[in-house]
């Protein structure tokens, strides 16, 4: 295994990941869960200390640059827009804790509605994968994928 390159390619994580996301409605419930759920685990680690939020987020950051490096731009960007926006927004814990559950909830719903699990019941790495499905989705810049399987 690499550390300078990832194993799987972007375009197959990201078409492994469509499989389970082409019902119209489960997309718009993602296209909002997602970053909401992002945001609020950006949220809780803040709340713990803000070098755990470090440390995770090089991580993070980590795994997407062995994937793109404009995907390691694009998301560095989120992630620091989620930041900022944890760090001025007078919300409490348990505020960012019932968000988080709204939003998963929603994620399942939207699974129900598509009639397929999650991907991230196949593997934990597709929960970094949702992030950028919906970032290369929304930015129309989502490449021609072909399912790896």
């Amino acid at each position: 295994m690499s550390l300078l390159k990832s194993q799987k390619s972007l375009e197959s994580w990201l078409a492994d990941y469509a499989v389970s996301h082409r019902n119209v409605a489960n997309k718009k419930i993602h296209f909002v869960c997602v970053p909401v759920i992002f945001l609020t685990i950006v949220a809780f680690l803040m709340n713990v200390h803000y070098a755990l939020m470090a440390v995770v987020a090089v991580g993070m950051l980590w795994f997407y640059l062995r994937l793109s490096t404009s995907l390691f731009v694009a998301m560095m960007v989120f992630m620091v827009i989620c930041m900022t926006l944890v760090h001025f927004l007078p919300v409490n814990i348990w505020v960012w804790l019932a968000i988080f559950v709204i939003a998963w909830i929603g994620q399942f719903i939207g699974h129900k509605i598509e009639g397929a699990k999650p991907s991230f019941f196949e593997d934990l790495q597709f929960l970094l994968i949702g992030p950028a499905w919906v970032a290369l989705s929304v930015s129309g810049k989502m490449p021609n994928l072909q399912a790896s399987y």
